[in-house]
């Protein structure tokens, strides 16, 4: 069985706009962001829990896209 990493996501995707996902390809959700908010400025990522309180892991901006799908650790 694969096993899926799962990220809560809140990004900035206007002057007063934020968006919020269930990721589980950071690749993949630059992408999306890139053609469904082609403006949007910068995403933090967060530990997926049921309950909203995961910790934050990273944070990507247009100019400082992923590397990997998943973040290291």
């Amino acid at each position: 069985m694969k096993t899926e990493k799962k990220y809560k996501v809140i990004a900035k995707v206007s002057s007063t706009g934020f968006v919020k996902y269930n990721v589980n390809d950071l690749l993949k959700f630059a992408v999306f962001l890139d053609r469904k908010f082609p403006s949007w400025r910068w995403f933090n990522v967060y530990r997926y829990t049921k309950d909203g309180s995961g910790e934050q892991l990273g944070n990507y901006s247009c100019k400082n896209r992923p590397s990997n799908r998943f973040i290291c650790g």
